[in-house]
């Protein structure tokens, strides 16, 4: 059940909230829209990381009641943070930094028990994309047992760009995958590391992968194909703290 403070619905009452500076998650519009406001809302969310997917009106006329005029915005319950101006920020507290990417994983419960488990490792951010990634929304939030009120996480428009920013910035890219080269005990997490996981059913995109400096499985010896990807993602962040621990003496590699 959506709460009435989690939304906004009118096309007047969006751009206004877009031009407030609101943390808006998505915005849902009606497929034919047309009007001359509209136009004005497309020309608000231009500038701006905000996913726009367009439904048939059915669909928002089951969320609400009201007068939606074809446009409905879920407000989100975290401000999104940016890669780019997180990372130098890591480096000048003296961090050595551990980030997760989630690539496709649009499941909300897994994306909270994944962001739990972030937390409770120490890891600095969570990364994902404006398109094919959960909603960070209150079952999020739920799931995740609070975390993401603690947790940076940086919605990005390219993750294919957010990779190789983070090379040239000297992070070491290790995506999980079933085409890995290796157990993913061998890879080596000790300097400023991103993990990439991909969604249960299609992985991390190729295009994705062919950025990443090392592929690790998780060995498999039962019949089902794949873990859950927040048990999977849990496996190697803690993996990481291991082998960071065991440099450092301290739990993050700090």
């Amino acid at each position: 059940m959506i709460e009435k403070n989690e939304m906004i619905f009118g096309v007047r009452a969006v751009i206004e909230a877009i031009q407030a500076g609101k943390e808006i998650d998505k915005i849902l519009v009606k497929k034919d829209i047309q009007s001359e406001l509209s136009r004005e809302l497309f020309a608000a969310i231009r500038n701006t990381r905000i996913p726009v997917q367009r439904v048939p009106v059915e669909r928002l006329n089951r969320i609400t009641r009201k007068n939606h005029q074809g446009v409905v915005a879920f407000i989100s319950p975290i401000v999104y943070q940016r890669t780019e101006d997180l990372v130098p920020f890591l480096f000048e507290q003296g961090k050595n930094p551990l980030m997760l990417m989630l690539d496709g994983v649009t499941d909300v419960r897994n994306f909270g028990a994944i962001a739990r488990t972030c937390e409770c490792a120490g890891v600095d951010a969570v990364i994902i994309p404006t398109k094919n990634s959960a909603s960070v929304n209150a079952d999020a939030v739920k799931t995740s047992a609070g975390a993401l009120h603690t947790l940076p996480v940086c919605r990005e428009g390219s993750l294919k760009e957010t990779i190789k920013f983070l090379k040239d910035s000297g992070f070491k890219i290790i995506a999980a995958t079933e085409k890995g080269d290796y157990d993913y005990t061998k890879a080596d997490y000790e300097g400023p590391v991103c993990i990439i996981m991909g969604a249960e059913d299609t992985g991390v995109s190729y295009e994705n992968l062919s950025l990443c400096d090392e592929w690790v499985k998780i060995p498999l010896f039962g019949q089902i194909e794949s873990l859950n990807v927040s048990v999977a993602a849990g496996i190697l962040i803690y993996e990481a703290v291991k082998q960071r621990q065991a440099e450092t003496g301290h739990p993050t590699g700090k």
